[in-house]
Formats: C-alpha cells, structure tokens, sequence
C-alpha cells in the first residue's frame, strides 16, 4: 500500500504516525510532501510544495500511489481534491466546493443562517466604510474575521471600541491577512467555553471523534493575539456529555446535512469550532480538516485503524465501520518559537529530543528541518507538540509537560497552563 500523505506540520506527522501504528504499518510505504524533519524518520519526504498541484499529481502517478491524504486548508480550499479526482486517484478530502465551509467564512455563516444552525449573529461587508459604519452600532466586546484563510490568526476578538477600530483597519485596508482580509464578518461576542468536534464525514454520514479543546492565544491566562494553537486536550471532563452530544445534533450533523442540499457533499475530517453559551452550543467556525493541534490528541486515542475508516468513507461505508477509541487522555502542549505568531528565527538547533522516549510522550514536529550539518533544528513559529498521555488528564498534562521541559531550543516558549480549566472541574 502507497500512501502519499500532503503538508508539512504537526497535524501531518500525527496522521503519518497514526498510519503507520500497528501491525498492517509496516507494510505501508508512505511518502509525505514536503513534510519535516520528524515526518523524515517515519515517511519518504518529497520535495513539494503543498500548492503544486501538477507536479503532485504527477508523482502519484509515477509512483502509482494508492491514496493520497490530503492535510491542510490552502490545497483543499484551492481544489487539489478535485485535481486528484481528475486524475482517477484515490484521495481522501473535500473537493473545493465543500472545502468553501473553511475557505470562507461569509459562505459558512450564510450556510448556517440559511439552515438555521445555531451561531453568532453577524454582517458581512466588503468595504471598509461600510464596516466602520456598522462597527460603530456596536457594542464591544466584538469579533473581527477575515473571510479567507490566514493560517488560523484571522480572528480577533477585541475588547475596546480602540482594538476594534485598529482590528478593522488592520484586516481591510493594512492587509495584515492579505487577500484573506478584503472581506469581512463583524461577529458578536460569546462568553462561554470553547470546544472542538471533529467528525469524520462522508455525505449526511457523521461520525464524531471524542471532542478536544484548543489554546488560541499565545499566552497564559488566554492573552495576546491569537496563533494557531499553542496547545490541547481530550477529553474534556468538564464538559458533561448531553452537552456534546447536542452540539453533534443541532451543529455538526444539520451542516453536513445542508452541505448535501447544496449540493456539496462533504467527504473527509469536518472540525467544528464551537462555543458553549448559556443558551447552548453555537457555531465559531468550521474547518475542512483535521485540526492542529486537536489532532495530536486525538489521533492517538483512536484505537481503529485510521486507513480503515479513510477505506470505507471512499467506498461509501463510513456508516458501517466500527469505530473505537481510548479511554486514555491526551494532552498536548506547543512549544513555539520566540516572536509568535509574530515573525520569528528559524534555523536553531533543538536539543534534547533524544532525552524523551516514547513511553514519556510523543513528539509531533510541526516546524522543523533539517540542516547542512544533519541537525534538527526550528523551520516554523510552532516547532514541536509534546503529547503526554495517561489515565486522567492530570496525569496526561503532568508527562507532557515533563516531556517539553527536557527540549530546549534558543527562544523556546509555551503556555504553562495548557488543559488547566479541566483540573479546575
């Protein structure tokens, strides 16, 4: 079996991992493009880009690669699915006009005011002037959004009429996100507790993974700008389970359902981003994939093997697969480079990861490389996920933390309070 695994980050070693586990990965040959320097020790990496969607498909086929497992959002959304699919290779993904749910917010908030599924109340506006007017009504706290995709660091939540005006300026006219920021979604705030439902979804098939919770911002106590996450858990014993399982039957199963009906069948991992209010479960966002780093700590609580499950959604058979998971908890902390999500050094070399063995954590490259000298060192503003497991997510928080404090590299920062409101329950 040849699987061609696409991008470069912790959500990719985490899937290359998680094909490869077990008895059937050793008969598995699987290349990653591009990857990283912890994705090298497990897969052929292959020198492409996630966007070069010819010379992708090309290597498939000279290959005769048997499945292709698309990762991030910026192929999906642009349509690699659909370049696959043109040219007969098994992929597992959205084409694009299902990828649009995460490539557009203005699209997926449409969507969700037309099928009445529970989230925020919001406008929409594609110039500046008309989005100061509308600001200005507004009372603050307020969210701002950039409609296309900006690596997870699109969204600010601002607390003063001063971060909301700046925040606006920033996205429309300074282009801080750019393309993504011609466009806007001015959202009302929600209180409440942020969850992740990822769900593996084939048409109206939904079938959930144990839900997990993200850190956005950069530092402890949830301040500082937004990143791409700086860490998760799962599960979430704080949480009671009648709340989940609402969020799974008036959120996640009505959108794929209204996907169908659009006539963009969903087929791949649907993340949905959700805040839990006092009048339940509401809708922050969806992506069109596995999340990152939600699937550091999900992946490895998935006792199924995940080739199996991504077999049986391509053969229409997703609603007839047993799917298991671990009672074990994950958690995973993010050690980011100093300067991020601003601009930050790469090219430091990262000591210490031979000290941590597998039975402490799993390590997750997400920005690494590898340098002239054979060295690993940091390529990204997140640069490793240290995923500590165990019977309780005390336990779980107190290995990965451990794990973390043994890797050093030059500027190396994380959150020290990583999963701590689930000890607070």
């Amino acid at each position: 079996m040849k699987i061609l695994v696409i991008g470069r980050g912790g959500r990719e070693h985490a899937i290359v991992w998680a094909l490869k586990r077990g008895a059937a990965g050793a008969e598995r040959q699987i290349y990653c493009a591009p990857g990283n320097a912890g994705i090298a020790q497990l897969a052929t990496t292959v020198d492409i880009a996630e966007m070069e969607f010819d010379r992708l498909v090309k290597f498939a086929q000279d290959e005769a690669i048997d499945l292709v497992f698309v990762g991030p959002d910026d192929p999906l959304a642009a349509g690699i699915v659909d370049a696959f699919e043109a040219a007969n290779i098994p992929v597992y993904g959205p084409r694009k006009n299902a990828a649009e749910i995460e490539g557009s917010k203005i699209f997926m908030k449409n969507l969700l005011r037309k099928y009445n599924i529970p989230t925020a109340r919001y406008e929409t506006f594609t110039d500046f002037e008309s989005a100061k007017r509308y600001l200005d009504s507004q009372p603050v706290p307020i969210v701002i959004k950039a409609d296309g995709l900006a690596a997870g660091k699109g969204v600010t939540v601002c607390f003063t009429r001063e971060e909301a005006d700046k925040a606006l300026r920033d996205t429309m006219l300074n282009r801080a996100f750019g393309a993504a920021g011609e466009k806007v979604v001015i959202e009302e705030y929600l209180e409440g507790q942020e969850m992740s439902i990822l769900a593996f979804v084939d048409g109206e098939t939904v079938r959930p993974m144990p839900a997990a919770q993200d850190h956005k911002p950069v530092f402890d106590g949830d301040k500082g700008p937004n990143t791409g996450g700086m860490g998760t858990y799962s599960p979430l014993p704080h949480i009671p389970q009648s709340v989940i399982d609402t969020a799974i039957e008036t959120i996640v199963k009505p959108t794929a359902r209204a996907l169908v009906a659009e006539g963009r069948p969903f087929r791949g991992v649907l993340f949905a981003g959700l805040m839990i209010t006092r009048d339940g479960p509401k809708t922050i966002e969806f992506n069109a994939r596995f999340g990152d780093p939600e699937t550091q700590v999900v992946l490895p609580r998935l006792k199924t093997d995940l080739l199996a499950i991504v077999q049986a959604s391509l053969a229409g058979r997703l609603d007839q697969i047993e799917i298991e998971w671990s009672d074990e908890s994950a958690v995973c902390v993010v050690l980011a480079s100093s300067g991020y999500p601003g601009s930050y050094p790469k090219g430091l070399p990262i000591h210490g990861l031979e000290d941590v063995s597998a039975d402490d954590a799993l390590i997750f490259h997400a920005g690494t490389a590898i340098d002239a000298a054979g060295r690993i060192v940091t390529n990204g503003g997140r640069v490793l996920g240290v995923v500590g497991l165990g019977q309780s997510i005390a336990q779980a928080r107190d290995r990965a933390y451990a794990a973390a404090g043994r890797i050093h590299f030059e500027g190396k920062m994380n959150r020290s309070d990583i999963a701590a409101k689930a000890l607070k329950a």
